[in-house]
């Protein structure tokens, strides 16, 4: 199988390689160099050699009127639909030998590169990340995307690091910094389609896609064919050995209907990776595909978590909430003991979802309050800073970053940021027309917005406002949050990390309305038990916990009794100590 776009051969000549099916010819245009036809392949492909060195610009030329960007660019200066550009990022001088962290000392903070100011912006955050308690970061997704503003979804070369973040050399500087300061780095990428915008792959590759599949996104991509695959595959495998990225998140995997496709890339990894590395695959997957954690992966965003926990802590029903309306403390005491809530349960929709889980360990699901899917889609991107009381946010965030799982927060998480956090994109004429308004429209059947003129106070996602507004700044912030972060991630890493390999559930007991008690037996033989209540009256509880207190979030004056409005008791019992 060819690797697809260009390589270099030596320091003055590369291959090139596109797959392009429908094509009659196809030529490479090098900068100020006739252009060089390309031979047909077996399979649809076109591949050539051609004088190039480390920053040559070039196209692809199909059929001799059709000028396309490499689909495998590495780079594309001058955005998706400038020229493409040869790199060499072999050539960094890495300064950090790096083995990885093992995934249950994973503490993830997801960030957006743009809005803190490029590859170089994020690496100023480092040390503090590192200081806080953090053991990764997580990108949303830098493949390149039309114009210099997106979330990073609207992807259409997703090999090309994007442009207005900064250089391949200074993405592998940000990664080797991190390294640095001891963090995991990694990235979230976007395998189920293509952007609107500066995608030709129709056009001189159908079979790219197929027709009778349709996703929210147009026709989905063609998984059976193993061009297909390799491209995705060799996706994964650049960002993993050639960028030292440290795992991946692959975004909405139900929107991709060959299963086993995802076990072929987990299994290519694996065996890509040199012995003794550490590299994490997770997934986000609305299927509650348990199998898919045993066949390489190592866990999946636990959607069904943070929906009942944004019930209990919001009262929202509307929108996919709908599912957790009913009981959602039985429903989050189900997430505690088993992992999914949605186990082949009939959604709100009529459709069964998911499959059972309650086998698999706690760390196989991370957990979150909020990310970039659950803060921005919101119509005016406030996050629970904005959305709940300040103790029943405290006592959620002591629940996150100490039970099992895995803990994800979102980008200033941990400052108590107040600042929002929206959908914005860089799409101009009558696609920005398009986006403005179908933004508008999605949120048409919430109450808030029935009205037409209130939607008018959605942001447009094209204003450069609107990217500026989600910049984090700082200073509006919840007093006295870093600590609490740097307090609880304290007690994560020096009471918990340690005892986490082995650990399993012993089940949760709902002991009101929104409270609860959940206990997991550690791999070292203690128990770890949290009382959680998110209710604003005081709570009776049954049994007391007598062991070591790691967290109290409300200072309870009666904790063997009670349980304070909007409190989180965490206690650990010694091995031969059962959990009451």
């Amino acid at each position: 199988m060819h690797r697809h776009g260009a390589h270099l051969l030596d320091a003055t000549s590369a291959r090139f390689a596109l797959w392009a099916p429908d094509a009659r010819s196809v030529s490479v245009i090098l900068e100020q160099q006739p252009a060089i036809a390309l031979l047909p392949d077996e399979d649809g492909w076109y591949t050539g050699i051609g004088p190039a060195r480390p920053g040559s610009n070039y196209h692809f030329l199909v059929d001799g009127k059709l000028q396309v960007a490499d689909p495998a660019s590495r780079y594309q200066p001058e955005g998706v639909h400038g020229p493409s550009q040869v790199v060499d990022i072999a050539s960094y001088a890495w300064q950090h030998s790096w083995q990885g962290r093992p995934w249950h000392e994973a503490v993830i903070q997801e960030l957006h590169v743009g809005v803190l100011g490029g590859y170089e912006g994020v690496a100023s955050h480092l040390p503090r990340l590192a200081a806080t308690g953090i053991t990764a970061i997580e990108l949303m997704p830098v493949g390149q995307f039309p114009g210099d503003r997106n979330w990073g979804y609207d992807g259409v070369l997703p090999f090309a690091a994007q442009h207005s973040y900064g250089s391949p050399q200074q993405l592998c500087s940000l990664i080797d910094q991190a390294h640095g300061h001891g963090l995991m780095v990694m990235l979230d990428v976007v395998y189920n389609h293509f952007g609107p915008d500066g995608n030709f792959l129709h056009q001189y590759a159908s079979p790219f896609f197929r027709e009778d599949r349709q996703t929210p996104w147009g026709a989905a991509i063609d998984f059976r064919r193993p061009q297909v695959r390799e491209y995705f595959i060799q996706n994964a495998l650049m960002w993993l050995c050639d960028y030292r990225f440290d795992g991946l998140r692959l975004d909405a995997v139900h929107a991709i209907d060959q299963p086993d496709f995802l076990i072929e890339l987990a299994q290519r990894v694996r065996a890509a990776v040199e012995p003794g590395r550490q590299v994490w695959l997770v997934l986000e997957n609305e299927h509650n595909q348990a199998f898919l954690l045993e066949q390489g992966f190592d866990a999946q965003w636990n959607d069904d978590g943070h929906n009942a926990l944004h019930v209990l802590l919001t009262g929202e029903t509307e929108g996919y909430y709908e599912d957790y309306r009913d009981k959602p403390i039985d429903k989050l005491a189900r997430c505690l003991g088993e992992g999914f809530v949605f186990q082949g349960d009939i959604n709100r929709n009529g459709q069964p979802r998911g499959e059972p889980s309650g086998h698999l360990s706690p760390s196989a699901f991370v957990l979150f309050l909020q990310n970039h899917d659950q803060i921005g889609n919101r119509a005016l991107g406030e996050r629970l800073t904005r959305l709940c009381p300040p103790a029943a946010l405290r006592a959620a965030t002591g629940l996150l970053l100490l039970s099992p799982m895995i803990p994800l927060l979102f980008m200033a998480d941990d400052d108590g940021s107040r600042a929002p956090f929206l959908f914005f994109t860089d799409f101009h004429d009558e696609l920005a027309d398009a986006v403005r308004e179908g933004r508008r429209g999605e949120f048409a059947h919430f109450a808030a917005f029935a009205d037409p003129e209130q939607r008018q106070r959605i942001p447009d996602p094209n204003a450069r406002s609107t990217f500026d507004t989600s910049r984090p700044d700082g200073h509006d912030v919840l007093a006295g949050w870093h600590g609490l972060y740097q307090q609880l991630l304290a007690v994560r890493r020096t009471q918990l990390v340690p005892r986490l390999p082995g650990t399993r559930a012993l089940g949760a007991e709902v002991l009101g309305d929104k409270a609860l008690s959940a206990s997991w037996r550690l791999g070292d033989g203690s128990t770890l038990r949290i009382d959680l209540n998110l209710a604003a009256q005081a709570q009776p509880l049954p049994q007391p916990a007598a062991g070591m207190r790691l967290f109290d979030s409300s200072n309870n004056a009666h904790p063997d009794t009670h349980l304070s409005p909007y409190s989180c008791v965490v206690t650990l019992l010694p091995a031969g100590q059962e959990a009451p």
